[in-house]
């Protein structure tokens, strides 16, 4: 069967695998080959290996196919749910006898899969933390990979989650192609360290490390002190130390001092973003792009938080909707979207 394959000279073809592995690019249902002094590596996503190596040609090709693993479905009567996040495996079962089969299973499938935590809470909190129950490891800690970035955290102490690793790479992706656009469009060199971005609520920097690998200058402020303290690790991790400022407190007491600063800014807190639109009106530049992310329902997903961005931005700004973007189901008839929303003084 033909599969998308990097093709890469055989003395670069180590390096190559470490990075697509740590972005979990390899296509693990198939082997890697040799022919010609030249190494296929099977992909499962070209877009995101373009991304993530620098030069890479990516071609389809014929590979065998590995023997099958063994996955917890075929140690159980059922096919149970779970999330893996680094060497963690993440399920969600409120009886304590399935939990534990499911994470025998887990452990004994060849999963690459050393912790198994199940969920002991809802989201709660100012910090949007969790409590879990640890079935098998030693801690909450993980160490997750995705396009190319690192990220460590603590599950126990701040939020994150791998079901938006897409989302967030479709919106780091804009980081490069916005300043290409502006360069074009204005005539004018970009500035000396980057674009400027901004994100409100940024956890352990899941969008601001990608921002800045693509070399924007970034600020990152969140009120839990754990996640902050974990974007500064990530940042020296990622090799972007120098440009990334961690700054542990609310927004809102942090935008004056970055008025007129941001040319990008994230809002990634559903439910009540709108809270904090007049503090990202003061830190848009003259010409910013705005990601606004809202929980609605299916009716009318995109309307009301437009509507509030027009609110507190207008007349100040001239207000174009850029991208409506659904992200995701978050509820029976509930929504999880994205505004992609241009500022223009």
């Amino acid at each position: 069967m033909e599969v998308p394959c990097v093709r890469v000279a055989r003395e670069a073809g180590e390096a190559t695998r470490s990075s697509l592995a740590d972005a979990d690019l390899i296509d693990d249902t198939y082997e890697i080959s040799v022919a010609d002094g030249q190494l296929y590596i099977p992909i499962t996503d070209p877009d995101a290996a373009s991304a993530v190596l620098e030069e890479c040609e990516i071609v389809p090709r014929t590979v065998t196919e590995r023997e099958q693993q063994t996955t917890p479905a075929d140690l159980l009567a059922f096919d149970p749910t779970y999330e893996r996040l680094g060497e963690a495996a993440l399920i969600d079962e409120d009886d304590p006898e399935r939990a534990r089969e499911i994470a025998d299973a887990i452990l004994e499938s060849d999963l690459p899969a050393e912790t198994v935590l199940n969920k002991a809470s809802k989201v709660k909190g100012e910090t949007r933390v969790r409590d879990w129950e640890l079935l098998a490891g030693e801690n909450t800690t993980v160490v997750h990979r995705e396009y190319g970035c690192e990220f460590a955290l603590d599950l126990a102490t701040v939020y994150f989650s791998p079901r938006l690793a897409t989302e967030r790479h479709r919106v780091a992706e804009q980081v490069s192609e916005a300043q290409r656009a502006s360069e074009s469009a204005s005539g004018q060199g970009p500035r000396a360290d980057g674009e400027h971005a901004f994100d409100m609520f940024a956890g352990v920097g899941p969008f601001v490390i990608p921002f800045a690998k693509r070399g924007a200058t970034c600020v990152g402020v969140d009120i839990n002190a754990e996640a902050i303290d974990y974007l500064r690790e990530n940042a020296r991790r990622n090799g972007v130390a120098d440009r990334v400022t961690a700054i542990n407190d609310d927004v809102r007491e942090v935008a004056a001092e970055y008025e007129n600063w941001a040319d990008r800014i994230v809002m990634n807190l559903p439910h009540s973003a709108d809270d904090f639109l007049e503090s990202a009106v003061t830190l848009a530049s003259d010409d910013c792009t705005l990601h606004y992310y809202d929980i609605q329902h299916e009716d009318d997903p995109f309307g009301p938080g437009e509507r509030a961005i027009r609110a507190a931005a207008e007349p100040e700004y001239a207000v174009t909707v850029e991208t409506r973007h659904t992200v995701r189901s978050y509820a029976p008839h509930e929504l999880n979207v994205c505004l992609d929303v241009r500022l223009e003084r």
